[in-house]
């Protein structure tokens, strides 16, 4: 499942830390890039401000700001983003509830993490934007998330796993400043610095493979925070 998943991004939306930390982990080992919200304000200022392919979303949540004003707010917004409702709610009426406020399933809870798996994956292929965000471009550089398949202006990359997914992250933020506490997290699992430089190694080989045809850097070094990806040829010029 995890070369036809790719790197799909996800939401997980849950102020419950062991079960978010639970389905964010089975996730990442399918091949997802997956980020939590520990509460509804957080979560919904996630689901906005941001490009999802699914959002998993628990609907008790504290405070204010629960499940149903989340959905009710990205619909609103018209954000058409699949939604997987999570409930302890199991009643046919909460059901109802959850999908007529834009939910677009409803699991209830206790589930089996494969079943939240195939039902995150179902929505995804139902979602024509989904398909079209597989797919990323910079200047020359192609990545197609669903194949894995890489091109420099038409000559092949083969990448190593950890090297596609660094480079799936990089290219999904742009012209941003990605740290190595990010690099770690996203490509890595680790919330922790190992102090080693394993980023560096990683990256210096990523570079090596995208300028093998004689082509103009992308990944650049912003010193002493991290790495930047842009196709600005003023950028370009600075580094």
């Amino acid at each position: 499942m995890k070369d036809l998943i790719g790197a799909w991004r996800c939401l997980i939306i849950e102020d419950d830390e062991e079960n978010a930390n639970y389905i964010a982990k089975e996730l990442k080992d399918l091949g997802y890039q997956t980020q939590i919200g520990r509460d509804g304000q957080s979560g919904l200022q996630l689901a906005s401000s941001a490009t999802w392919d699914v959002i998993i979303l628990d609907r008790m949540l504290p405070n204010e700001v629960d499940g149903l004003s989340i959905l009710t707010t990205l619909r609103g917004l018209g954000n058409k983003t699949p939604v997987l409702v999570l409930s302890a709610l199991s009643a046919l009426d909460q059901r109802v509830r959850g999908l007529k406020a834009g939910g677009d399933d409803y699991l209830t809870k206790p589930f089996a993490i494969s079943e939240l798996a195939a039902r995150a994956e179902a929505l995804i292929r139902r979602s024509s934007s989904a398909a079209e965000s597989r797919k990323l471009e910079i200047a020359d550089l192609y990545l197609d998330l669903a194949s894995r398949r890489a091109e420099r202006a038409g000559r092949p990359i083969v990448l190593q796993p950890r090297e596609f997914r660094l480079l799936a992250y990089f290219m999904m933020n742009p012209d941003r400043v990605l740290t190595r506490t990010m690099l770690l997290e996203a490509v890595w699992d680790y919330r922790f610095d190992p102090q080693t430089n394993v980023i560096d190694v990683h990256v210096s080989r990523l570079r090596g493979k995208l300028e093998a045809g004689g082509e103009r850097p992308l990944i650049h070094t912003e010193r002493g925070t991290g790495y930047r990806m842009t196709a600005d040829l003023q950028s370009n010029k600075k580094k």
